[in-house]
């Protein structure tokens, strides 16, 4: 249990702080200031400045995000008739606003909020020192830090470093960095797996047996690895995946198996285990497929490319099959799939432990390209729409597409939740 936990919290931190890095590379090369860099969720635990960037480290070790200035609502920061402290340079200039109850800056300015401008003009006005005689107003610098309430600092956001201000080629590839990312952890992950087994797997695609699991049904009924499988209760089967697809509809009925090793034919008769696999019962006799292995250098560096494509194209053949045949929610998975498959993962070891975290890698960075609202490829597709026309979008209308789309993930991370939930635990 501990060590499925521990495996999870890592795949998925991974998983997440790559995928946003990717954002973060990106928008920091294009000219946005990058507001915050945060690994973890919720209360802040421990925060470091540099650069314009605050990084932080949240009690909550899973997910993470990056704050691009113009991408969030910071109207709630200051409020109108609160009560803020300043603190100035020697030209007068702020250089901090302090918003926060749970810090106190030495020698700081109290001042009451009656306005702001911390985008275009760049200045803060009140009333200096509860004195409402005079409203006061003074220039903030386009570098300030401002304390929100929670007491992180970070960096206000002056228009030239908005999100919105840079071209729209930045900021496509800035939407674009994250997938991406994920799919050079994949190329990177599949090369440390060839790397570490000194060579490159190789599935055989036939119907020879590769292991035979200790005390399973195959083990009983004496099947040995090297045994080739030629049908399944009078059903041919020259493949693998035919092997599979014969023995998985037999689950709990009596099957005869005709066997060959070498010039030698026999019968065996067993009964194939129930299991349920994704929600649905399927036959399994506890063999593995014969695998040959390739130990060329040339193999060992390709291995993480040809994998990854070859996952990319097997995940859009299944989109298509899925708005082609029908839509269910058994064709997706959230975080509850994702811990059930970590854990039989890390009863296998490391290296499955690395193939998942690939595998999901490259799900994570598929997913995020489609083209939602709310999603990087929904963001992708607005600045596609945006350079075609020549003019940005509306705001509201952004806003709008962006929140419907939103509600719609939602609703279905729900869905997708409760259906896991009754998956794998019932």
């Amino acid at each position: 249990m501990i060590v499925t936990i521990i495996a999870f919290i890592i795949v998925f931190g991974v998983l997440v702080f790559v995928h946003e890095f990717g954002h973060f590379y990106a928008a920091k090369k294009s000219g946005i200031l990058v507001r915050e860099f945060s690994i973890g969720m919720g209360p802040k635990i421990f925060a470091y400045h540099k650069n314009g960037t605050t990084y932080t480290w949240r009690l909550l070790p899973l997910g993470g995000y990056v704050r691009m200035a113009g991408l969030e609502d910071d109207e709630d920061t200051l409020q109108k008739g609160a009560p803020v402290s300043l603190v100035l340079n020697d030209d007068q200039i702020v250089t901090k606003i302090n918003t926060s109850q749970k810090k106190i800056l030495k020698n700081a300015l109290p001042l009451i909020v009656t306005d702001w401008d911390l985008q275009k003009g760049l200045w803060i006005e009140g009333y200096e020192n509860g004195d409402e005689e005079q409203v006061k107003r003074f220039k903030v610098d386009h570098d300030a830090m401002i304390i929100e309430n929670d007491g992180t600092e970070i960096q206000i956001a002056p228009l030239d470093v908005q999100y919105q201000s840079v071209s729209v080629p930045k900021r496509l590839i800035t939407n674009a960095a994250g997938p991406f990312n994920n799919f050079i952890l994949a190329i990177i992950a599949f090369g440390l797996i060839a790397f570490i087994q000194g060579g490159v797997q190789v599935e055989t695609n036939s119907n020879q047996i590769g292991t035979v699991q200790t005390s399973s049904v195959a083990a009983k009924a004496g099947l040995k690895a090297d045994d080739r499988i030629v049908s399944v209760d009078g059903k041919k089967t020259d493949n693998w995946q035919e092997l599979v697809n014969a023995i998985s509809s037999r689950g709990g009925k009596e099957t005869t198996l005709v066997v060959k090793n070498k010039n030698k034919t026999r019968q065996i008769t067993l009964v194939p285990k129930v299991v349920k696999q994704n929600g649905e019962k399927i036959g399994q006799i506890g063999i593995t497929e014969k695998i040959k292995t390739n130990h060329s250098i040339g193999a060992i560096l390709s291995y993480g490319f040809v994998r990854t494509w070859q996952i990319i194209v097997a995940i859009f053949a299944a989109l298509g099959q899925m708005f082609t045949h029908g839509f269910s929610l058994n064709d997706f998975g959230g975080p509850v799939a994702m811990y059930s498959m970590t854990s039989k993962a890390a009863h296998y070891g490391v290296l499955s432990v690395i193939n998942l975290m690939a595998f999901l890698s490259i799900n994570l960075g598929i997913m995020n390209l489609l083209p939602i609202p709310a999603l990087d490829g929904g963001k992708i597709v607005l600045n596609v729409v945006e350079g075609i026309r020549k003019k940005p979008i509306d705001p509201n209308k952004e806003v709008v597409i962006t929140m419907i789309g939103f509600a719609l993930l939602m609703i279905l991370m729900i869905l997708v939740t409760w259906n896991d939930i009754r998956r794998y635990f019932f």
